[in-house]
């Protein structure tokens, strides 16, 4: 018998159309994995299996459910793009867990803890250390008991004590956009050691705080839900959240029941001071107090959107058809910068079942709903024979209660797959089972669909960035700042997708006032994120990947007007040091306009990232100044003082690379001295970094600044008590003091030579009649875009023709000439680059850091060896374990760099297999050798 396909029979002909017969399939393929996440999230409250931390950390459960990996966002070393990391084992998950298949995953506020739940309703917690991918226990997960009755429905961390900016919008007013900062404060409850404390709530009704004490160790206090007398039977899904009044916690049962209730948390002592409380049984001890509220059955799905005529009709369906996904109670928005907050609101997802049931074939109505009711205070009213009653109060009022006030079903045509409150609270992003994402105003769920309003911002969304959809998959995290997301395929792999914007652009069209909300929506989420401590990597990225050179510059120049940040330091210098954003905008500057570890920055780049060095030496001069001149002798730690003799090196070299130039500037000006027209002209033509830091008032002062950090550390050695410096303490110092005294030039003199550009500037700034009003302007112009204004080009002038002149009889230019600068990693010349392309400078501790050691006979092969690297700025770190001593810790903790770099982008810990330090994978932590020899080799400079 011939096969059919032989004879060439058609198959289409055999069944006809391919919608003909009636097989009750659905209309379309749904996505892949789309039954069982629905099942999961049917199931429990707690599935979430994708997580992006505050701090850039994106952990994600694998396929097998066994492990969990972390990545993050970093900047590639080669090119400057931004991607995906390499996928980090989080590795004692796996232990910890017993095999335990693990199903959810929950950052804390600040992004730093991460607690990892399994199937069992055991819960272990983890903490970034040092690095995105060095991830230390916190606890372990055998503390809990793993039953079905344990399992975890809802989980939340509380917050942590502190405030914090935000913004309320920007609004156009007389052509230029206005911010509205204002401070946000915490909501509480609060663990007063501030140490780490989660709520969670179980499938049988309990509801548990896991918390810290401060002497590290983990504790916990359970209470049961039932003793309200609401008991019904077992709970699916739980969600809390913080308010004013406490926190509020909703749960919903097998019996289709939604509770409420108020949970008030108080602490035995409610303060805690570690100095006076050294016994356990002092540490603070929690209690609760359960307040039941409400009680809703939302039976009919369905009926708040028919029409008033309709309702009162028989549903073609039973509500049973449809489950509970999602349930979330979101917190009120808000309202404006007085800080007036909204009461809060519930929202739940109900989703039908994807296939058909024997019971219900036909299953009308939407994939899912969307119900939400409104929580409101109201008044309790009595019958009045109580008004009979004489009371032993007077005017005795009765308290408020709450009431949910149902708002109006929301229905929608796809599968939700993902509720998630982004952009600070100010939006609801709703993602699909297709990918899509539907962005929604929390205020009055109107969709945003572009930008209407030009004149208004609140948000990404509603300036009209977008999500293409693309990398399907069920489970999404957004970024910190909610300008990307990550989804987890079916394959278990993580995707990335980024926002979009036309920037006004349609076709041959543009419109202007599009861009410019699109700039300012991109810099308000740049500075919610820097005002709430967020990781802002996400910002950078869309702004790369999308922006024009000319585009970068105006969101720099917006980003600088929101925060604010005033560019005129030529008076009131001491703020300079405690100004929270100056370093964010200048690590913004020189992170977009970084194209590689070997490529040469823009000198609009070049400056802020001088001046980000200028600033780490001036803190770390200022902290160790302190300590000096308290007499503290553990200031004379050997691991303080081996970065400050790093750094002292580092700024020592940098002042004479700056007056080498300025030198050959002068000498290159000679023929135009008496020409003020063609000394313009010229000076239009120069590009020059110490040029430009020199003028600018804000590099300049912190060049003050390291001159007296560096007298008080010569004048330290010498009333140093002479006990307290032994080993290596008296190594380090000495060699510090034998930088400083063999300098080409001395302290006082360069301080001498900085008063003279002050002098310069001052003079410049007065001849023109600019006052303080006038000049923020010009010193913008210096920093955010690295041109000399012409206001200063007398300044400029002076500088060339005078002050460089009366200063050569005092200092030795011949040793300021013959100086080697190529390690400071600022230079373009061919010298640097040679560098550093040989050799990766500790970018903290400001010491080269050598190759790896061959190991073997033929030396071949060579010892792997680790290092941290900056995700943003791509610079190393050799330290790849916490500081050895106290003092050390407290440095390092008090300049901000236990996670972080000086640029504010986070480590990442990476492997040196010594390929060339120009890829990324070069030059590895420096051998454990003595510290004479250590010491021996960083006083041979950039050797």
């Amino acid at each position: 018998m011939p096969l059919m396909m032989d004879d060439g029979i058609n198959v289409d002909d055999l069944f006809g159309e391919p919608n003909s017969l009636e097989l009750g399939l659905p209309p379309s393929s749904p996505t892949k994995g789309l039954a069982p996440c629905l099942d999961e999230m049917r199931l429990s409250g707690c599935c979430q299996k994708v997580a992006w931390s505050r701090l850039g950390c994106i952990a994600y459960i694998s396929l097998d459910g066994l492990r969990v990996n972390v990545r993050h966002l970093q900047c590639r070393p080669s090119d400057g793009k931004w991607v995906l990391s390499e996928e980090s084992l989080l590795s004692p998950v796996t232990e910890a867990h017993g095999g335990n298949p693990l199903v959810h995953l929950l950052w804390n506020e600040t992004g730093s803890e991460l607690a990892v739940v399994d199937c069992s309703g055991r819960i272990s917690i983890y903490s970034i250390s040092i690095a995105l991918n060095s991830i230390t226990g916190l606890r372990q997960a055998s503390f809990d008991s793993g039953d079905d009755n344990n399992q975890v429905i809802g989980m939340t961390w509380l917050n942590t004590q502190r405030s914090v900016h935000a913004f309320h919008q920007a609004a156009k007013m007389n052509g230029r956009w206005a911010y509205s900062p204002f401070r946000c404060r915490p909501i509480g409850p609060f663990h007063p050691a501030n140490k780490g404390a989660l709520i969670c709530v179980t499938r049988a009704g309990q509801i548990k705080l896991i918390y810290q004490n401060p002497d590290s160790k983990w504790a916990e206090l359970p209470a049961e839900l039932k003793t309200t007398g609401y008991s019904d039977r077992l709970l699916t899904h739980a969600s809390l959240v913080a308010t004013q009044a406490g926190v509020l916690l909703a749960t919903y049962s097998a019996c289709h029941k939604i509770c409420l209730y108020r949970v008030h948390i108080a602490w035995n002592p409610p303060q805690w001071d570690p100095s006076q409380a050294k016994h356990p049984n002092q540490f603070p001890i929690p209690s609760f107090r359960l307040i039941h509220c409400k009680v809703d059955m939302p039976s009919n799905i369905l009926s708040t959107s028919r029409r008033p005529e309709e309702r009162s009709e028989t549903l073609p369906f039973q509500n049973s058809v449809y489950s509970l996904t999602r349930l979330e109670i979101m917190p009120g928005q808000i309202d404006s910068p007085a800080g007036s907050t909204a009461n809060p609101w519930v929202l739940a997802v109900f989703s039908k079942p994807l296939h058909t049931i024997p019971d219900y074939p036909d299953q009308p109505g939407p994939p899912s709903v969307i119900v939400r009711w409104h929580l409101e205070s109201a008044p309790q009213t009595l019958h009045p024979k109580f008004d009979e009653v004489a009371s032993k109060k007077n005017n005795a009022q009765a308290k408020a209660k709450m009431e949910l006030r149902r708002l109006e079903d929301i229905h929608l045509d796809k599968y939700v797959v993902s509720v998630d409150l982004v952009e600070h609270g100010t939006v609801l992003a709703v993602t699909n089972d297709d990918s899509s994402i539907t962005f929604y105003d929390t205020k009055t769920m109107a969709v945003f669909n572009g930008l209407e309003d030009t004149n208004t911002v609140t948000s990404l969304a509603q300036a009209g960035f977008q999500f293409p959809i693309e990398a399907s998959g069920l489970q999404i995290s957004f970024s910190p700042n909610s300008s990307a997301a990550v989804v987890l395929d079916g394959e278990g792999q993580v995707e990335l997708r980024v926002m979009e914007h036309s920037f006004g652009s349609a076709g041959d069209l543009y419109d202007e006032s599009k861009f410019s909300a699109a700039i300012a929506a991109l810099t308000l989420a740049f500075s919610r994120g820097c005002g709430g401590d967020v990781n802002t990597d996400d910002i950078l990225m869309v702004a790369l990947r999308q922006l024009s050179p000319e585009a970068l510059t105006t969101f720099i120049g917006e980003v600088y007007r929101a925060l604010p940040v005033n560019c005129n330091f030529t008076a009131e210098q001491d703020k300079l040091m405690s100004h929270p954003y100056i370093p964010r905008c200048l690590s913004l500057q020189a992170a977009l306009g970084f194209k590689g570890r070997l490529k040469r920055r823009s000198l609009a780049s070049a400056v802020p990232w001088a001046s980000l060095q200028l600033r780490h030496a001036s803190v770390l001069f200022a902290f160790f100044f302190q300590y000096n001149k308290g007499g503290q002798n553990e200031a004379h730690d050997a691991d303080v003082l081996r970065i400050v003799l790093g750094n002292t090196k580092w700024t020592s070299d940098f002042s004479h690379f700056l007056l080498s130039e300025i030198f050959d500037l002068a000498d290159d000006f000679e023929s135009v001295a008496n020409d003020q027209e063609a000394f313009t002209q010229k000076l239009k033509t120069t590009s020059s970094l110490p040029l430009i830091i020199l003028l600018s008032s804000m590099s300049r002062a912190f060049l003050r600044f390291i001159c007296r950090g560096l007298r008080g550390v010569h004048a330290g050695y010498a009333t140093a008590n002479p006990a307290s410096l032994t080993g290596d303490s008296r190594i380090y110092y000495t060699e510090i003091c034998q930088t400083l005294e063999a300098a080409p030039v001395r302290i006082d003199v360069y301080e001498k030579f900085l008063a003279g550009v002050d002098s310069a500037v001052k003079h410049a700034y007065q001849g023109a009649g600019f006052g303080d009003a006038e000049r923020p302007g010009p010193e913008k112009e210096l920093l955010v875009n690295a041109r000399i204004p012409p206001v200063l080009v007398p300044a400029v002038a002076t500088l060339l023709r005078q002050t460089v002149p009366a200063l050569k009889s005092e200092i030795n230019r011949i040793a300021i000439f013959l100086g080697d600068y190529s390690w400071l990693g600022l230079g373009s010349d061919k010298c640097s680059t040679a560098y550093r392309k040989r050799r990766d400078v500790d970018i903290l501790k400001k010491y080269p850091l050598r190759p790896p050691l061959p190991v073997g006979s033929e030396g071949r092969v060579l010892q792997p060896q680790k290092k941290r690297r900056c995700v943003r700025c791509c610079e190393v770190s050799g330290d790849t374990t916490l500081p050895r001593s106290l003092l050390s810790f407290k440095m390092i903790a008090k300049l901000g760099l236990l996670r972080s770099c000086l640029c504010g982008g986070m480590w990442t810990l990476e492997t040196d297999t010594g390929a060339s330090a120009g890829t990324g994978q070069a030059v590895g932590q420096q051998s454990q050798t003595h510290p004479t020899s250590r010491a021996l080799a960083v006083g041979m400079g950039p050797g």
